[in-house]
């Protein structure tokens, strides 16, 4: 997934800076990240639902694919650029649309179904309190579903400005783009992400990610009443290893 990032300070996403705050980077984040495996999972996940939450939902690709009659399907994010942007897709009139981080989630009860794609998680700081929030909003029985990358990969590795340099043409001009690894430490990884527009400005966004291992993962679940916990290494439930570059995680409250 490229990181984009704007050219002015812009709100903050799940504690660190929201790289979507200008409008003409936000339109081309479907294109960067259109919808394939991923969305195709979540969308099995949720057939037979009545409620559905997708949270982080971000431009709301996945979450207006998930309407379906007499269902509810519910969105949060954070960034107000983001969702300015879902709320004026096709589709869009039929979802619920909600600004905030884990603190504005509601504990209904009644939820069927959360889903977390984009590797949404890993962007949260506050992961224990996080999956707490949306146990309290499932029902009994209800299933909560999200993915992130495996630390064992150690992906950062490849985050260098070598690795990881380009260019391209996009609406907002001709980008240069690349990723300079900034810190690791306890599986918190800093990088900063370079956009160098036409005009010669390098717009830094400094993103921070949270590794965390499938041990890990579990235990913050069943802390906050999951049980049948599963992590698969892949889209079709694939056994997890080292060599994973996912992991896809369900659990059931």
């Amino acid at each position: 997934m490229r990181v984009l990032v704007p050219p002015a300070p812009a709100p903050r996403l799940f504690g660190v800076t929201d790289p979507y705050g200008d409008e003409q980077l936000v339109q081309l984040y479907d294109l960067d990240n259109p919808a394939g495996e991923d969305h195709a999972y979540y969308r099995a996940l949720a057939e037979g639902t009545a409620k559905v939450l997708d949270f982080g939902c971000g431009t709301g690709l996945l979450t207006r694919s998930l309407v379906a009659p007499g269902r509810e399907v519910i969105g949060i994010d954070p960034s107000s650029t983001m969702l300015g942007y879902a709320r004026k897709q096709p589709g869009a009139d039929a979802v619920t649309w909600i600004e905030g981080d884990h603190r504005v989630v509601e504990p209904t009860g009644d939820v069927d179904l959360v889903v977390s794609s984009g590797n949404t998680m890993m962007h949260v700081a506050q992961h224990a309190d996080t999956v707490v929030a949306l146990s309290a909003a499932l029902r009994p029985g209800g299933r909560f579903a999200f993915e992130s990358r495996n630390p064992a990969m150690r992906a950062w590795e490849q985050w260098t400005s070598e690795a990881t340099y380009g260019e391209r043409d996009t609406v907002a001009g001709h980008l240069k783009e690349w990723l300079e690894l900034v810190e690791i430490a306890d599986g918190r990884v800093v990088f900063d992400a370079h956009n160098v527009f036409e005009d010669g400005h390098d717009a830094v966004y400094r993103n921070v990610l949270y590794f965390r291992s499938a041990d890990e993962i579990t235990a913050d679940l069943r802390a906050a009443g999951f049980s049948d916990v599963v992590v698969d290494g892949g889209w079709h439930g694939e056994p997890p290893a080292a060599d994973s570059r996912l992991l896809v995680v369900r659990a059931t409250k």
